[in-house]
């Protein structure tokens, strides 16, 4: 490996040789001692963080709702205003 002088980034010199690639079972060794990395990583929020956050996803589900029929009762105001009402006088 070699420092590149512009950027400083450690690239790979241009004859070097290429490392050798592990086989299909060490790399599947490593994905799963590198899953165990990652969920030893993960913090379990406290109960009252988890009331919080599914209060708040709650809500944004709730106002989401109500924009959609929202726009939903103006799309049929606008459909029956440009086309009238099917088998009806307008």
């Amino acid at each position: 490996m070699v420092q590149d002088e512009q950027k400083g980034e450690v690239v790979a010199k241009r004859d070097a040789p290429r490392e050798k690639k592990p086989n299909f079972f060490q790399r599947i060794v490593i994905f799963i001692r590198q899953v165990f990395a990652e969920l030893r990583k993960v913090v379990t929020p406290t109960r009252q963080e988890l009331l919080k956050f599914t209060g708040v996803v709650l809500a944004f589900v709730v106002v989401m709702m109500a924009l959609v029929y929202g726009l939903d009762l103006l799309f049929v105001w606008v459909t029956t205003v440009v086309f009238g009402t099917p088998g009806g006088v307008a």
